[in-house]
Formats: structure tokens, C-alpha cells, sequence
């Protein structure tokens, strides 16, 4: 017997069997081949159609099931891991009137904005732990604004996953760690930030019915049935963002715990029970897959959005034919890349630099001693010196780092970057083989199961190689001053 996730990204949909009883892979599948489109009408703005997941889902699904030569009544349950901070519109047939606008769409950031000026700081920082800012209820309140008629019809809101879970059970629904990266749950109160809907003139009504996570969700309808080849009546046990699912796939579940992602941007997960924060404008706190009212555990997220996007431009710059002969060609240049000196950012705002963007600065470049290699080199280290500059942002929100753990892709196959990172926050780097549709799948069948349980079945499988700190640290941090004095007069020169 099997357990199925679903992992619904932005450009693709990605599915995955594994076996019931032992939690190990049997296959993953990626669907479509080609990244879906997103749609920008303007400057700023990126939609998708949700119809499009539902799609891609439902061929995924069938493929994956005849490739194994599965039937149907061999799948169990479903899980379910999403995009993060989509907004998903639906009227009262249960049927989508408008694209969803998806987590890199920025329109709504001044309505954020002034909605932080208007409620206060003590509110949000108590209550919502961050600030209202630019995610799923700031972007309802912009097609209130915007698009009246269309919102005259809204009968609830919803995030990408529970879209999905829609489309597969007929029910709609929603769950605390969903609510959270809304900014539309209140860990003070324990409940709905309906205060929050009604500041921005929205009906509290519009939220979906609250289920649990590990629990029975809703059942696969008949018409589901028929579209995805799925049987009748088997349950969604689990659906949460892709952060924090990526966390739980590496077995990120206790304060002190980190989760690591290095792919086009960075990303660092710190699990922790603590429900204060003054790092609200740099950080932000969401809600973790074991989340409970009696037992609150948050998940602390710092996005780095320039990370792997710079090496891949550089890869184009140098004419590397893979990642891999970089990789060589940095490791042939001693730590520091004699004095070569790279600030990755720029990609956009930074949210960790109070969203000020100084851009990406190659400096101390020096045409008679610095070579391609020494690119590579500063590129490796300016990336891991950012991940290392977000810990230390981390650690002064209070936060307790014990371990970091990362998937065995993107930027952390690469020795000097997950060496440089391990050296300069003291602590080792564990790596993990799998991915978020595999966390997704396993989940499903937590019901009745300790996270324990699952964190040793994890654990076991895995597992793949630690990355320890280098006790000779000295020119490890020597490069980081040099680094961090270069950032600063970055920034300044913004002033």
C-alpha cells in the first residue's frame, strides 16, 4: 500500500508515491515538462491560473500510478504541500473567478504598508507577529479595492493548497499554518485574525472552516475519482506551505532545528516555541506543520533572495560548462579569494536588509591577479556569507541554533559553501537526500503516529553525510569582516 504527495509549485507540479508502511521513496514524478506560465498584465504582478494546477495534477497523478503499474486501491491517503501566500478566490459554486495572484506578486505591498502605520506596531508585533505586509489578506483587500464586481462574488478565500484540497474532497477548508502566512492568524489570541479582515472591510465569514493538520481532511469524491484515477473515499491527511513542509521532509520539527534551501534564493527555517519577536520587519513568523493552540511551534523564515541566481549568472559569465567545473575551479583559490569580495544581492529587495537593494557588487577586483576562478570563489562565499549574516540576524531575535539541515542539491553540493557556512555559525550541516513531495507523501500517514515516529523513520533514510565546522576558522573570518565592512558601505551609499 502507498501514500501520495503532491507538491504544488509555480512551475511545475511535482508528485510522489511512497510505500506505507516503510516511508521509502518508490517514485517521483515532475509534471508538466515545460514550466507552467505566469502571467504579469503588469509590472509587479504575477497570476496564475488554479485551474492549471488542477490540471497538471490530475495527468501527473494517472502517469505516475501506470508507470508503477499501481492501482488505485493501493493509495491510502494524500498529502499535500504548496506554494506559499497565493490568494485562490472561489464564488458559490466552489468554481475560481479569477487567476490566483501568487507569492511573488507585489501589488499589494503599500496596502501593507499603510495597514502597519493604521493598526500599530504593538498590535501586528503581539498579535500577527510580523507586520501586515505584502501577502494573502493585503492582496484580498487589493481586489476589494480594485475589482469590486468580481469581489462582490467571493463567496471564501483560499490558499493554492487548499485549492487543491477542494478540487480532490468538494470541501473547502483551510488550516492554522495557512492562515499564518496570510498574516490572518492571531498567536496571542489563538484564533482567526478576523480583526485584521474587518480593518480592511472584509467580511471574517469569507474564511474557510478550520481543519487540523495529521487528521482526516475530506475524502476524494467520485468526480475526483474520475480525473485523477484516484479511488473513492481516500483521505487528505496533511497540506502545508512549502517552507515549512520542506522543514518536516528534513526532519526540521524542534526549536533549535534549522532548514536550509539554497536554491534560485535562499532560505533559512528555524523552528522555535518562542511567541515574540522584534525581528518582524526582517523576518517572518509563520505557523509550523505540528503547530498546535496547547503546544504553539513557529517557524522563523529569512529569505536571501540573491543566492543561487548569481552563480547561474556567473555560470553564463564564464562560459562554465556545469556547476560542477566552478565548483573545481573555486577550489583551487584559497579562502577570501585574494581579496576578491562578492554581495550577492541582486535579485530584488532583501527583506533581512530592511528591503533596501544595493544591488550586486563584484569588488576589490583587481585585472592583473583576479581570474574566473577567483569569481567562483567570492561568488561560493559571498552567498554562504549572507546565509552566515541571516543566522546572526536569527540569533538576535533570541533564537536557539543547533543544527542545520539541507536537501543534497543547489548551492549545498558545493563543498566551500556548505563548509563556509558550517565554519562561521559553529554548527554542523546535516545532509538529507529527498524532497518536498516525499515529505508531503510521508506525512499522510502520521495519523495515528508520533512526530517522533516519523522524525526517526527520517532520520534513518536520509541521512546522507554531515558537514562540520573547520576548528582552523581564523581566515574564514577575517573574509566575513572584510565581507560584512563591504555590505555596510553598500548600504550607506543607499542613504
Amino acid at each position: 500500500m502507498y501514500n501520495l504527495g503532491y507538491d504544488i509549485g509555480s512551475s511545475t507540479v511535482k508528485i510522489a508515491l511512497v510505500d506505507a508502511k516503510t516511508n521509502r521513496e518508490i517514485d517521483v514524478l515532475t509534471h508538466p515538462k515545460e514550466e507552467m506560465p505566469i502571467y504579469a498584465a503588469q509590472l509587479g504582478w504575477a497570476e496564475q491560473d488554479p485551474e492549471l494546477w488542477w490540471t497538471h495534477l490530475c495527468e501527473g497523478t494517472k502517469k505516475i500510478l501506470f508507470e508503477n503499474k499501481i492501482q488505485s486501491k493501493e493509495i491510502l491517503a494524500i498529502g499535500i504541500s504548496y506554494q506559499m501566500h497565493g490568494l485562490v478566490l472561489i464564488n458559490q459554486a466552489k468554481k475560481a473567478i479569477r487567476k490566483s495572484i501568487i507569492w511573488c506578486d507585489s501589488r499589494a505591498v503599500e496596502i501593507g504598508n499603510d495597514a502597519a502605520q493604521e493598526i500599530g506596531e504593538k498590535k501586528y508585533g503581539t498579535h500577527l507577529l510580523n507586520a501586515p505586509g505584502n501577502f494573502t489578506a493585503s492582496k484580498l483587500k487589493w481586489v476589494k479595492e480594485n475589482e469590486p464586481e468580481l469581489f462582490a462574488q467571493v463567496s471564501h478565500f483560499m490558499l493554492p493548497g487548499d485549492f487543491i484540497a477542494l478540487k480532490l474532497t468538494g470541501e473547502v477548508t483551510t488550516t492554522i499554518n495557512g492562515l499564518s502566512e496570510g498574516m490572518l492568524w492571531d498567536y496571542k489570541e489563538k484564533k482567526v485574525a478576523d480583526w485584521l479582515l474587518t480593518h480592511y472591510g472584509i467580511d471574517p465569514l469569507l474564511t474557510p472552516p478550520l481543519v487540523e493538520n495529521f487528521e482526516n481532511q475530506g475524502t476524494v469524491t467520485k468526480n475526483a475519482s474520475l480525473k485523477t484515477g484516484l479511488p473513492i473515499g481516500i483521505p487528505i491527511r496533511y497540506r502545508a506551505g512549502d517552507q515549512p513542509n520542506n522543514a518536516m521532509t528534513l526532519n526540521v520539527l524542534k526549536p533549535g532545528e534549522v532548514a536550509a534551501t539554497g536554491g534560485t534564493s535562499g532560505v533559512l527555517f528555524a523552528v522555535t516555541d518562542r511567541k515574540t519577536s522584534k525581528e518582524y520587519h526582517r523576518v517572518n513568523h509563520f505557523a509550523h506543520v505540528n503547530y498546535t493552540k496547547e503546544r504553539p511551534v513557529l517557524g522563523t523564515l529569512l529569505c536571501i533572495n540573491g543566492a543561487g541566481i548569481l552563480y547561474s549568472w556567473i555560470k553564463k559569465l564564464t562560459q562554465a560548462s556545469t556547476f560542477h567545473e566552478m565548483n573545481m575551479w573555486a577550489s583551487s583559490i584559497p579562502i577570501g579569494s585574494e581579496g576578491h569580495i562578492n554581495l550577492p544581492f541582486g535579485n530584488g529587495v532583501e527583506r533581512m536588509l530592511y528591503n533596501k537593494t544595493p544591488g550586486a557588487l563584484l569588488s576589490n577586483l583587481n585585472l592583473n591577479v583576479h581570474t574566473r576562478r577567483h569569481i567562483c570563489r567570492a561568488a561560493l562565499e559571498g552567498i554562504a556569507f549572507s546565509f552566515a549574516y541571516g543566522m546572526e540576524i536569527m540569533q538576535q531575535d533570541a533564537l536557539t541554533l543547533d543544527v542545520v539541515r539541507a536537501g543534497n542539491d543547489n548551492l549545498f553540493r558545493s563543498d566551500i559553501f556548505s563548509q563556509t557556512v558550517a565554519t562561521l555559525i559553529g554548527k554542523p550541516i546535516e545532509i538529507y537526500n529527498t524532497t518536498g513531495a516525499i515529505g508531503a507523501a510521508r506525512a499522510a500517514g502520521i495519523e495515528n503516529k508520533s512526530i517522533n515516529d516519523y522524525s526517526q523513520s527520517v532520520a534513518s533514510m536520509d541521512f546522507m553525510s554531515e558537514v562540520l565546522p573547520i576548528k582552523e576558522k581564523q581566515a574564514y573570518i577575517e573574509a566575513y569582516h572584510k565581507w560584512k565592512q563591504e555590505l555596510t558601505r553598500a548600504l550607506n551609499n543607499l542613504n
